[in-house]
């Protein structure tokens, strides 16, 4: 958990030095190694790690729009997914997804950048284990923001009704882009969402890495042992930009330094020291962290760009206008005929 922890905030971090170069000093979205938009995690990786000890290459999980920290924890292959954030041909998507859309399918792990949209996936995920009768579950991670949006709610309804297999993860950063959580949502704890669908709701008040894999063991076993699913929160902390480049004027200067102070790694190391491991072999450990990381840019970077031809391959393409006896080249009834 703390090599997970510590690769993904350095992952972050590097990816932060990456995006800005060519960008400043004005601000230019389009320049640099690193185009368009990045939204990155640092400050929520206890909530990753937490879940996604408990889980095995055959659960899937879907995350949002600030996915790297997941998606880690997850197994992801850390230098495809780096290729596909600098829009590298060998990326998980051949560069064509970005950082807001990896699908690495050996280890059922994907993620949108549209609010909401990976809990339906994890749904459907769960409802395919439970038809398959396997033990196999689905999370889906939502920010605090995404709690009142419909593919949530109407996600949570049919994994009630269905008794599915999924733990729906919020990671509660406080902030839902630029507003404050109290402005644009009715409760403080979003847990409290599952009360209205009959299912058990847990809300960790802390972004203590051992806390979450607690609640977590709880959460995940219920979903495997076939008991329905749950609604987890996990209290984090947001301790950059909603967006790389965003100047967050809105954001008082007390909670950027409340949310810096509150180190979910720091605090994990201290529980490894407090049960006797030695601080060399802490430091060991990062390093190793930091060396994944290193290693997955220098690789991603060295890749080929894609061939823009490229661009056309891998689509679902309409027939052409006025074609209509084109015959489709696989079977949807599954017969013979």
């Amino acid at each position: 958990m703390f090599v997970d922890m510590v690769t993904a905030r350095h992952y972050e971090e590097r990816l932060q030095e990456e995006y800005l170069e060519g960008k400043q000093p004005a601000f230019d979205i389009s320049a640099g190694p690193i185009p368009g938009e990045l939204h990155l995690a640092a400050g929520q990786e206890a909530a990753a790690v937490g879940v996604c000890q408990h889980l095995r290459d055959d659960d899937t999980v879907t995350a949002p729009h600030r996915p790297h920290h997941v998606a880690i924890a997850k197994g992801v292959d850390l230098k495809r997914m780096t290729a596909e954030v600098f829009g590298r041909e060998t990326g998980l998507g051949k560069g064509k997804g970005g950082h807001m859309h990896l699908f690495d399918p050996e280890v059922n792990f994907a993620c949108s950048g549209i609010i909401a949209e990976g809990c339906p996936p994890a749904v459907g995920a769960g409802l395919a284990a439970k038809k398959r009768n396997s033990d196999s579950v689905a999370v889906a991670y939502l920010g605090e923001g995404a709690i009142d949006q419909g593919a949530f709610l109407e996600s949570l309804n049919l994994a009630a009704v269905q008794n599915l297999p999924v733990v729906f993860v919020i990671e509660d950063n406080d902030w839902a882009i630029s507003m404050p959580k109290e402005r644009v949502t009715d409760v403080q704890d979003g847990s409290q969402r599952a009360d209205g669908f009959e299912m058990p709701g847990i809300r960790v008040d802390t972004d203590d890495a051992v806390a979450v894999y607690d609640a977590a063991a709880e959460a995940v076993g219920r979903a495997r042992d076939r008991n329905g699913p749950t609604v987890m929160e996990v209290q984090v902390h947001r301790r950059m930009g909603h967006f790389m480049g965003d100047p967050e004027s809105y954001r008082p200067e007390e909670d950027q330094e409340a949310a810096a102070e509150r180190d979910s790694i720091e605090r994990l190391a201290a529980d490894l020291r407090a049960h006797g491991v030695e601080n060399v072999t802490i430091e060991e450990l990062r390093e190793k962290g930091h060396e994944r990381v290193e290693e997955a840019i220098k690789w991603a970077k060295d890749q080929p760009q894609p061939d823009p031809e490229g661009a056309y391959e891998d689509m679902w393409v309409n027939p052409p206008s006025g074609v209509t006896d084109s015959e489709p080249d696989f079977d949807l009834a599954g017969g013979d005929d």
